[in-house]
Parts: structure tokens; C-alpha cells; sequence
């Protein structure tokens, strides 16, 4: 058997143990380091499991992902994002749907101080829906609305997902949030397109609270705002004012969150353990699927099997387009099966190459990629954001209806990320002023 066929025969194992619903972290070490073994005996292989697990994670830049994981779970334990719903809901009660519409612009303040979309989805569930819920709201709209709006959370910059593709395609990660503020702001403005035209078709899905806010409340109701804001001020004014690199923001994040929740009084002992061990646990599933998937990069490059795939694709000839709407198809089908970070890492490796040989942006493409990858959050039937609301709201919707609310967001969304693969300086604007 040749080289080759060994690095295709592992791509074929790794997939059937995911089948069996092995673990992806212990799949891809396990793989990589049989295939390694097989290939050029136990020594290197062993020398592999020693020296790339280090190399990966004395990587300087991952230290930033603790410290926005622990950004996000701060805020979401102290629910310092509250002020940010409440204010939208006052200044949108006029608005047809305008909860639904306050639950995506609240939910886009929570992403820009979280970088997770389980973390928005969560903590916007427990907020929102009960509030639509009490307005009279069609469960199915209340959900959905909240469950896709937490997708904005990979988008908007800080990202989880961003930083660690950053680290992989070794491009600037604060180019990488530059180009995601672009697709985020799209991606919120598509959410309320949606909202107003299912509103206007079947007004019964948000009726009209009849809800008169004077102007003195809404103004005071902005105060309420200021914990996000300070957050995002001092992170975005830092990293995009060469105060800091994007790898000191997670820090700088993590210390602010801190220090207005305790201004906040709701920081105390019980909700900061919890943040930490969140935050602990989290990390280090991310570390060990990031390392097992630096041990499938070598096995693949030793083994030739990644050429080869690479080769095999550009061979066909079939344009960019075609190329990108055959990954696009890959992502959303594992976003079905698996959790998005876990599906990058697992793919990149094979994945890189053919878009760097094919002269693709591998900025741009690492939006686009973030933004297929937060498709599957939602897509049936596994979509994890699905299943976090349902867990949150318990009996007040049903997960089927929550699937059927998603489908208008699903359509947008493919919308939007036909857009942005057809127009690729909506992406690369901002990154551009660098």
C-alpha cells in the first residue's frame, strides 16, 4: 500500500469513527497517530505526539481564547447584556415584531463581548423569549428569532472561531474581526428583513403590544446600556487603535468584564467559579481537537494524501465558484452531525490547501467559512443553537417548531452568503484600512 492510499485509508477510518460518535479530539490524534506509525514506525510517531501538541499550543495568539472564553461567560453569568435588550425593546415597542427585532440587535451586543454563539443563544433565550412570550408572540417566532441571532456571536468580532482559523491559515486575526463586522451587520440586517416581512405577511405572529414608552423612559432605559458598551469601547478602541494586539484584547476583555461586574454587584464568588471552570473545561476540549488536527496536517502532508486531494480537485477545473459551492455543501452537511469548531478543524487541513492553490483570499475566505460554519448551528438535525433554546424555554415551543421558524432565517442566510462569495469587498473593505 502506498503512502497515499495509507493517508486516504485514515481519511476513510476518521470518518467512520465520527460515524460511531467517537469523540473528534481522540478520532483525529488517533488517526494521525496510527497512520504515523504505520507509515514510518513508532519513533516518529511518538515524536509527533511529542513535539506538535507543544509546538500548537505554545503558540502565543491561542492564549487569546481563554481569555475571551472567559469574557463570554462572565457576561453571561453576571448578565451584564440585559440593559442591551431592555433599551432595544423600548425604542422598537412601535415597530411591527419590534421584540423579535430587539432580540437581534441585543443579541448583536452580546456578541461583540462573547465570541460564542451558545453563549448568545443562552443567555438571550432566557431573556428574550419570556419577554415575547408574555407580549402574546407566536412561540415559533420567539425562538427561532433568538436561536439564529446567536449565530451573529461567531461573526462579530471577538470570534472563537475566528482566532483559532487565524492561528491555522496563519492570517491576521485583526483583520479577520475587521471582515467579520461587515458580515455581521449583513447578517443582523437580513434577521430583521425576515422579521418585518413574515410580521407584515401574517401580523398574528407579534401582535401589537399597544405599548406607549415616553421618551424620558427610552432615554433612561440607554444607561442601562452601559456595561457592553464599556466592554466594547475598551476592547475595539485598544485593538483597532494599535493600543493592543488582537491577542492582549482577550485579556484586557476579560479584566473589564470583571471589574464591571463587580461595579454591577453581580459578581460574586458562586457566578465566578462558574465562569472559570466554563472556561477551563472549554479550552481544553478546543486544545486537544486543535491538536489532534495539527497531528492530522502531518500525517496528511507526510503521507501525500493532501496534495493528491488538492491536485485531484484543481485537476477538474471546475472554477471558483463550483469550488466554493462544493465546500459550502461539505460544511453545511457536517454542521448537521458536528459543532462548528470542531468541523473547521477536522476539515482545514485538507481544506487550506485547496483554497490557497485555487488564489482565494484566505482572509476572505475565513469569513465566509465562520459564516457557513454558524449555518450549521441551526441547520436540522442537530442544530446546536436549536436544541440550547429548547433547553432554555423547556415546554414553551416544541423543537420541531423552532426548525420550522428557522427556515425564513435559513433562506436569508444563504442569501447573504451568496453575497458575500459574490462580492468579496464586502468582506475585505475594512480589513483593507489596516
Amino acid at each position: 500500500m502506498s503512502d497515499v492510499q495509507i493517508g486516504l485509508s485514515g481519511l476513510g477510518i476518521l470518518v467512520a469513527l465520527l460515524a460511531l460518535r467517537v469523540p473528534i479530539g481522540v478520532s483525529l490524534i488517533g488517526v494521525s497517530f496510527g497512520g504515523l506509525w504505520y507509515m514510518m514506525g513508532w519513533k516518529i510517531a511518538w515524536g509527533s505526539l511529542g513535539i506538535i501538541p507543544y509546538q500548537f499550543a505554545s503558540n502565543w495568539v491561542l492564549s487569546s481564547v481563554p481569555m475571551f472564553l472567559l469574557l463570554g461567560f462572565v457576561c453571561y453569568h453576571t448578565q451584564l447584556t440585559q440593559g442591551m435588550f431592555r433599551a432595544a425593546r423600548m425604542w422598537l415597542s412601535g415597530v411591527p415584531g419590534g421584540l423579535a427585532i430587539a432580540a437581534v440587535f441585543g443579541s448583536a451586543g452580546f456578541a461583540a463581548v462573547s465570541g460564542s454563539s451558545v453563549a448568545c443563544s443562552a443567555a438571550m433565550g432566557k431573556i428574550a423569549v419570556p419577554e415575547m412570550i408574555r407580549h402574546r408572540y407566536h412561540p415559533e417566532l420567539a425562538t427561532s428569532t433568538v436561536a439564529v441571532a446567536g449565530t451573529i456571536g461567531a461573526l462579530i468580532p471577538p470570534s472563537i472561531i475566528m482566532i483559532l482559523y487565524g492561528i491555522i491559515a496563519q492570517q491576521s486575526i485583526t483583520g479577520l474581526f475587521l471582515g467579520g463586522i461587515s458580515a455581521g451587520i449583513l447578517t443582523a440586517i437580513g434577521y430583521v428583513v425576515v422579521i418585518l416581512i413574515r410580521v407584515k405577511l401574517n401580523p398574528s405572529l407579534a401582535p401589537d403590544t399597544n405599548e406607549v414608552i415616553p421618551t424620558v423612559e427610552k432615554i433612561r432605559a440607554l444607561k442601562d446600556t452601559w456595561p457592553v458598551l464599556l466592554i466594547m469601547i475598551g476592547i475595539f478602541s485598544g485593538l483597532f487603535g494599535g493600543i493592543f494586539t488582537a491577542t492582549e484584547a482577550g485579556a484586557v476583555g476579560a479584566f473589564l468584564s470583571l471589574v464591571v461586574a463587580a461595579l454591577k454587584r453581580s459578581l460574586n464568588w458562586t457566578r465566578f467559579r462558574n465562569a472559570i471552570l466554563e472556561t477551563l473545561m472549554t479550552t481544553g476540549a478546543l486544545i486537544i481537537i486543535a491538536v489532534g488536527a495539527s497531528l492530522l496536517t502531518r500525517f496528511l502532508a507526510l503521507s501525500g494524501a493532501g496534495d493528491y486531494l488538492s491536485e485531484l480537485i484543481i485537476s477538474l477545473n471546475s472554477g471558483h465558484f463550483m469550488l466554493l459551492f462544493a465546500i459550502a455543501l461539505i460544511y453545511v452537511f457536517l454542521g448537521m452531525f458536528l459543532e462548528p469548531i470542531g468541523a473547521m478543524l477536522l476539515t482545514l487541513p485538507i481544506i487550506l490547501p485547496i483554497v490557497d492553490s485555487a488564489g482565494l483570499n484566505l482572509l476572505w475566505f475565513g469569513v465566509v467559512l465562520t459564516k457557513l460554519l454558524e449555518i450549521g448551528m441551526i441547520t436540522p438535525p442537530i442544530g446546536m443553537n436549536v436544541f440550547v433554546i429548547k433547553s432554555v424555554v423547556g415546554n414553551l415551543a416544541s423543537t420541531s417548531a423552532i426548525f420550522r421558524g428557522i427556515f425564513w432565517f435559513l433562506v436569508m442566510d444563504f442569501v447573504i452568503l451568496i453575497f458575500l462569495i459574490a462580492v468579496p469587498e464586502v468582506v475585505l473593505f475594512l480589513p483593507s484600512l489596516e
